[in-house]
């Protein structure tokens, strides 16, 4: 393995890092929250772009493909049936569901948020650790390794810490395996619409766009 590369990776883990210290930064404290998520999000495309511009098969190879696409999406639909079953549960028994049209525009934007999440979270820190230590960690180490820190983000909210944390020890394997990020992504965004609707009892849009009407 290459010094460059090598050196490429630890840049493209440490720049998550910095993502997900801006989250706290952002998000939790400033309450930046529409600033936050589309800076990181054209942040990351400029640097998907660019890597594309200098390897083309760089692309595929994190999982921005789309001829496995129908194959991933077979095998990750029993989980989000599964999730959706829990979610109506969950929501029932909290009291906490909060469905309103409000949903509508977040199932159409979150879903590009929820792709580069898991371009962040299983496409760098999974895929960069399993080229690196993979010889030398068993692939659940890295999966668990890369679920705890995506729950952390969600710090302090405890069910989406839980919910993020079952989200990414499945979603670890899938990518492993398989790596297609627009399943992965698209699905992220319309489970994790869900769950702030159904079990958490936010409104996102309003969290988001409030301030700002």
């Amino acid at each position: 393995m290459s010094s460059s590369a090598n050196k490429r990776r630890t840049l493209e883990l440490c720049a998550v890092l910095l993502t997900c210290l801006g989250k706290f930064i952002f998000m939790d404290w400033l309450d930046l929250r529409l600033i936050y998520v589309s800076t990181a999000v054209l942040a990351w495309v400029g640097y998907i772009w660019f890597s594309h511009r200098q390897r083309p098969v760089q692309l595929k190879h994190w999982g921005f493909r789309t001829d496995n696409f129908k194959h991933v999406l077979r095998r990750v639909l029993p989980f989000v049936g599964l999730a959706l079953l829990s979610f109506t549960v969950i929501g029932l028994w909290r009291g906490s569901i909060n469905l309103s049209w409000h949903i509508l525009p977040i199932l159409i934007t979150y879903p590009i948020w929820g792709t580069i999440q898991q371009f962040l979270l299983v496409g760098l820190v999974a895929g960069n650790l399993d080229e690196t230590v993979g010889s030398h960690w068993p692939r659940w180490v890295i999966i668990t390794v890369c679920a705890v820190l995506f729950s952390v983000v969600h710090y302090p909210n405890g069910w989406l810490m839980l919910g993020t944390l079952v989200l990414a020890l499945y979603y670890g394997h899938i990518y492993l395996r398989e790596r297609n990020l627009y399943v992965l992504g698209i699905l992220h965004g319309w489970l994790g619409a869900l769950f702030y609707y159904m079990v958490v009892g936010r409104d996102p849009f309003q969290e988001i766009f409030g301030k700002y009407m």
